[in-house]
């Protein structure tokens, strides 16, 4: 640095504003620790714990082998991968699309940020529910948008009311952005909320974008539904964002898509093809073979996950001054700790769920994600998403922990 640079201008404003993502920060430190020999577990990171199943892999292990997969392919997408998505969205939601309605991505991140770049301009409003993921706030202002949040709590299930969304609309709003299975909470929205969000955004002229990619992790009596299938007349201001990261256990291999009018998935595959070009190729025909498939992975999954979910819930509800409603989807538990603050505990007195959180890591060695990293301070987010033995480990040792309380 020169002696005349001011420090803050090495890295842009836009840039600069951004924070890490909160998620994947405290599943990198629950691993360092881990790697000092340290007995951490973690319940940060939104992954399945199973591995991707053998007949992905072997669809990847042959286009490794296969000299057209060395090459350049669409930037949008492999067409016979575009083919699949459209007959899998059929099949699983409901919506009929065309191809050319598909855009290919690097996961679902890359669908997001794309998504808001395109649609938005600057100091365009998008109504944002809170508890929210980590990302969207970040991909919404670093497209120039403007987050607004409507927040809800424990209790209403984490549901948000057409009367809480008119409230936050204005004249620049443009998005409603909606997501059902919710991450981080687990809620799920009845199919008569959904038709009434979704007559309700129709009114207004508003956009939607819809994440759906935890469709496939309902349980009990929930049901999935999507905006579009329920609303038709909304579809052609509707973007679906889906992934095979979460259905398959394919977080790894970093493929998403988009699906929406034709004008608006031509422009996002423009900025695609200047930002990353086409997603890899091995990864494509490994989601190919994934889309193509059937569910029963996924089935075993989520007998899996509800077993762990009901186990979880119970525990958390057990112990004094937490409050867990049951979720009903994705595999989130979103527990209400705000009963918990100000008490102390081994000598501390935490006043935040962040400081809580890291009072539970120090004296627990547990990692998790506390309510500020999703807009809404005073809860904790539990990923489900592991051994069932680590997760009753890591429950009870908070629950030692948290007992203590006075």
């Amino acid at each position: 640095m020169t002696e005349h640079e001011h420090p803050a201008r090495r890295v842009s404003a836009r840039i600069s504003a951004i924070s890490e993502s909160a998620t994947l920060a405290v599943d990198s430190k629950a691993k360092a620790l881990k790697a000092e020999g340290r007995p951490v577990i973690g319940f940060g990171a939104g992954e399945p714990d199973f591995p991707t199943p053998e007949y992905i892999v072997e669809a990847a292990v042959q286009a490794c082998r296969e000299p057209r997969f060395h090459r350049y392919t669409p930037a949008g997408g492999l067409p016979e991968l575009k083919e699949a998505i459209a007959a899998k969205t059929l099949r699983d939601s409901g919506l009929r699309v065309d191809p050319a309605q598909i855009l290919i991505t690097n996961g679902g991140k890359q669908a997001i940020y794309e998504s808001f770049a395109t649609l938005l301009d600057p100091g365009d409003e998008v109504i944002v529910i809170a508890p929210y993921w980590t990302t969207y706030p970040e991909s919404i202002k670093l497209a120039g948008g403007v987050p607004v949040y409507v927040t809800t709590d424990e209790s209403t299930g984490y549901l948000a009311s057409v009367d809480q969304l008119e409230a936050a609309r204005t004249e620049r709003t443009k998005v409603l952005l909606f997501v059902s299975p919710s991450n981080p909470t687990g809620a799920v929205y009845p199919r008569a909320r959904v038709e009434e969000i979704g007559r309700w955004a129709l009114e207004y002229g508003l956009w939607v974008l819809t994440d759906e990619i935890y469709e496939h992790l309902v349980y009990g009596d929930a049901e999935f539904t999507s905006m579009p299938v329920l609303v038709p007349e909304l579809a052609d201001r509707t973007l679906v964002v889906n992934g095979v990261a979460k259905t398959y256990a394919m977080t790894g291999w970093r493929v998403g898509w988009t699906i929406g009018p034709k004008d608006v998935i031509k422009a996002a595959s423009n900025l695609q093809s200047h930002a990353t070009s086409n997603v890899a190729n091995v990864s494509q025909v490994a989601a190919l073979a994934a889309v193509s498939g059937d569910l029963a992975a996924v089935a075993e999954m989520r007998q899996a996950f509800d077993r762990r979910r009901s186990t979880m819930v119970r525990m958390l509800n057990e112990i004094p001054g937490v409050v867990c409603p049951e979720p009903k989807g994705a595999f989130y538990a979103y527990p209400s700790v705000k009963g918990l603050l100000g008490k102390e505990i081994r000598g501390r007195r935490p006043s935040t769920s962040a400081e809580l959180a890291g009072l539970i890591l120090d004296e627990a060695e547990v990692a998790l994600v506390p309510g500020e990293a999703f807009g809404t301070p005073g809860y904790f987010r539990l990923s489900y998403a592991l051994g069932d033995a680590d997760l009753v480990e890591g429950v009870d040792r908070v629950a030692k922990l948290l007992n203590e309380a006075v």
